[in-house]
């Protein structure tokens, strides 16, 4: 088997010299070009698996290669090297499509990860991942609506850069989702996903739980604690509800994601690390941004690329694709045979316009389920939520110990009610359903889900 080759466009000699000798330890074999003019011609009439470019070239700049490469030779990923702390001029390459950028001077084991990882994307392209094998996924992103076509195809375009993504979409969409397939169908799919809820860790061990921490750092602190960004090393971090981070926090965060490396609690070095950013909100970051409650600098930084999650209401007859793959999921994990949807169940589900999106569509099926008889849902059995008067029918409102407080308050409430109709009844079961006024089949579910021994 042939091995792979890289281009390396930069005009010191020295330079292409020790780069050329870098990859040569790797087993690669390097081309080299002094300026832009040069990289254009061998680009065009070579097989390169690899380019890597300076931004400082005798005929023009590293950002005029990339732009001619997206137009030109787009199946070959180009990373650009840039003054150290540059941020700006890293940031406006990748937005141009640039897979990645490395700072000078040019450490070997930093040049070694990035080329690993890009020649990586050749055996993604070779499985051939494109909407049908996302179809094929563990967690299939369904939905044949332009709104979803566009999206996938944003996903395989994104997955093939190492840029920071930022995903935006109300609550219930399906963000994580995205994320996840993002992670997968690029280089990285072999190392951890790691998401992290910036919403749910309390502020006062955020710093901990998200760059580690050493022994006797403070009390409690027994031993040494890798932190949740190391542990996604060689993979990706998806950082889900970004803008619940405080202030302090966010100024540390944008020091890692420029630097590539974090420092533990209690530590005096930094410990670099290999990682993806994505992050996703259902807020509206750059409202935050002008009412001063996230920083403007992280901002730009994560938010390299956008994405943007269709809600449901926006995706047509998707919800009907949707609602049959629930069921299907639902049915076989309960045992029970509630899989088909009557025509008048499925006129009401598409005349809702469902505010709590797809986590909503999950609800109102586990509940028809329970509902239903003889194996079909009828029209009765859909129990849709009514907008409150001055409520916006197509945003949930959320609580303010999360998205999830309110669900978790109604389950509680609902476990006590069955467990006192049990204890009142002596577990009899049939007597138990009729007192709380359901069905003994939606008794039985509700037990089940709700774990009542």
């Amino acid at each position: 088997m042939s091995r792979p080759t890289v281009l390396i466009v930069d005009d010191e000699p020295d330079i292409r010299e020790l780069l050329s000798m870098t990859l040569e330890g790797m087993d690669i074999a390097p081309d080299t070009a002094a300026d832009l003019a040069e990289a254009r011609q061998k680009l065009q009439l070579g097989d390169f698996h690899f380019c890597l470019t300076d931004m400082r070239l005798p005929d023009g700049d590293g950002l005029e290669l990339v732009q001619w490469m997206q137009s030109q030779r787009p199946g070959v990923p180009v990373a650009v090297i840039t003054a150290h702390g540059n941020v700006e001029t890293a940031v406006r390459a990748l937005k141009l499509g640039a897979y990645d950028f490395v700072s000078k001077p040019v450490r070997v084991k930093d040049l070694r990860k990035l080329v690993t990882t890009a020649l990586k994307l050749r055996e993604v392209e070779q499985r051939d991942v494109d909407s049908t094998a996302m179809r094929g996924n563990r967690q299939p992103l369904l939905g044949d609506s332009p709104p979803m076509e566009r999206l996938r195809k944003m996903i395989s375009k994104v997955a093939r850069s190492q840029a920071p993504v930022h995903i935006v979409g109300d609550s219930g969409t399906g963000k994580e989702l995205v994320a996840r397939l993002i992670h997968d169908s690029g280089p990285r799919a072999g190392g951890p996903f790691v998401a992290v809820n910036c919403g749910a860790i309390p502020s006062e061990l955020m710093e901990s739980e998200l760059f580690g921490h050493l022994k006797g750092s403070f009390t409690g602190a027994t031993a040494d604690h890798e932190g949740l960004i190391r542990s996604a090393e060689g993979g990706t971090v998806l950082l889900d509800e970004i803008a619940e981070l405080p202030l302090l926090m966010q100024v540390k965060l944008l020091r890692v994601i420029q630097e590539r490396a974090v420092r533990p609690v209690g530590g005096n070095q930094e410990i670099p690390v290999d990682v993806r950013f994505l992050s996703a909100t259902h807020q509206d970051l750059g409202a935050l941004v002008a009412d001063g409650r996230f920083r403007e600098d992280l901002y730009y930084r994560i938010n390299v690329i956008e994405l943007v999650v269709p809600p449901l209401r926006d995706r047509g007859d998707d919800i009907l694709e949707l609602a049959e793959h629930i069921l299907d999921r639902l049915a076989a994990q309960l045992g029970v045979e509630c899989r088909e949807l009557s025509a008048g169940a499925k006129k009401a589900l598409l005349a809702h316009s469902f505010p709590g999106n797809v986590r909503e569509l999950e609800n109102v099926l586990e509940r028809a389920i329970a509902l239903c008889e003889d194996g079909r849902i009828e029209a009765e059995d859909i129990q849709l939520r009514q907008p409150e008067p001055g409520q916006n029918p197509v945003r949930p409102r959320v609580s303010p110990g999360g998205e999830n407080g309110l669900g978790d308050q109604v389950e509680e409430l609902e476990r006590a009610a069955i467990i006192q109709a049990l204890e009142q009844t002596r577990y009899n079961k049939t007597q138990a359903a009729r007192q709380l006024g359901i069905t003994f089949r939606a008794l039985r579910y509700r037990i089940k889900k709700l774990g009542i021994e």
